[in-house]
């Protein structure tokens, strides 16, 4: 088969999703990308300059058997200017993330033609996956609370259209790339030789909440609990204040802060690590916690939002050692007490490693690659 993937916000997560995708499906997929950033122009307009470049990629190697595009494509406005190339080719379209649940700061209210461009170009696609099964719910939840706020025509069936084309294509996810930094994992046990690592390295933004993180750690810090810090993941121009009061209070324990450019470095941090705790507001899936728990560290997950999906049910309710799943922030506390005083066991190395496994790129592709072929029958 022959495929166009359409991605206006070629850049970070999307990026390695993307290039993933390429380099591991039998089909052959052909880029068609604008730079990551100017995210709302890019839903906005991003739709004309990807029909320019689609138009040149056909007249380069002829029509594709599909189109591939991302939740940030405006769907109906890329179709309407290349009906006479693309009339016949179905739509495969795939939320990473949607503009009507993304939670937003508190001092921002949402922009309803963002949630309306996700909506239209959901009903426009012939196929439309999620990355997860909680963000399928919660997508097609919010869809009638969105069109019942206009005062007529509210098409609340399309929401049913919707839901019955829509299926979950889990995130790949190239984890075999880690595997070449795993001897540097170093097996700690709390109480004993070296203090615990306790590793933040997701997105340094307000819904990843860090503030209910370093709250749990100033707990810790305060009962008199020993660990290390290593505080990675991507910092942006509004930096939450509390990394930087985090840097005054535990400069010493520090092991590293800040973006981590090069991904042997970043792996050799996670494969340092052995908690790696989430206290995120909003997850649609959460790359970096499955990169994380496959280079060995132990989870400490809310309760909620993609986790409890993500994690087998063996270790929803574990019984030898310490749980995964959290429940609020006293919960936290007290279990991440518990394993670095040595009281619980975290996971051995060996058993995190199959938690992520099944999207894994080298196996996982194959769903994609089904749910490509499968289109194409359908359709054909």
């Amino acid at each position: 088969m022959d495929i166009f993937a359409l991605e206006p916000w070629y850049g970070g997560s999307h990026r390695n999703f993307l290039d993933g995708l390429v380099e591991h499906s039998s089909h052959t997929i052909r880029t068609i990308t604008m730079p990551g950033r100017f995210w709302r122009w890019r839903m906005e307009g991003g739709g004309v300059t990807l029909a320019r470049k689609a138009r040149e990629a056909v007249d380069e190697v002829g029509v594709p058997d599909l189109l591939f595009v991302n939740d940030m494509v405006n769907v109906p406005a890329f179709l309407s200017l290349t009906r006479d190339v693309f009339a016949d080719v179905p739509v495969a379209l795939y939320f990473h993330e949607n503009q009507l649940t993304y939670p937003l700061p508190p001092d921002r209210s949402r922009d309803r033609a963002y949630s309306i461009t996700n909506y239209l170009s959901a009903l426009a696609a012939d196929r439309v996956f999620f990355n997860t099964a909680f963000h399928r719910d919660e997508f097609l939840e919010a869809l009638p609370v969105l069109l019942r706020n206009f005062p007529d025509f509210t098409n609340l069936h399309t929401v049913r259209e919707i839901r019955e084309k829509s299926e979950v294509l889990h995130l790949g996810v190239d984890l075999a790339a880690h595997d070449e930094y795993d001897s540097e994992r170093v097996v700690r046990t709390g109480g004993q030789g070296e203090p615990p690592v306790v590793l933040w390295n997701q997105r340094w933004e307000y819904d990843k909440n860090p503030k209910a993180f370093f709250r749990a750690m100033n707990r810790l810090d305060d009962a008199g609990c020993d660990f290390r810090l290593i505080l990675a993941g991507k910092a942006f121009r509004e930096q939450p204040e509390e990394f930087e009061q985090a840097f005054e209070r535990y400069a010493e324990r520090i092991l590293h802060y800040g973006y981590a450019e090069d991904f042997s470095e970043y792996s050799r941090l996670l494969h340092r690590a052995d908690i790696v705790v989430s206290t995120a507001l909003h997850e649609f899936f959460g790359v970096a916690i499955m990169e994380a728990i496959y280079c060995g560290c132990h989870p400490l997950l809310p309760d909620r939002l993609s986790y409890p999906e993500l994690v087998p049910e063996t270790h929803h309710r574990p019984l030898l050692h310490a749980p995964v799943l959290y429940e609020d922030e006293d919960h936290l506390f007290a279990v991440l007490r518990s394993i670095l005083d040595g009281n619980e066991r975290t996971l051995p190395p060996a058993t995190l490693r199959k938690i992520p496994q099944p999207y894994d790129w080298d196996t996982h592709v194959a769903d994609y690659d089904a749910a490509f072929e499968a289109m194409t029958r359908s359709t054909g």
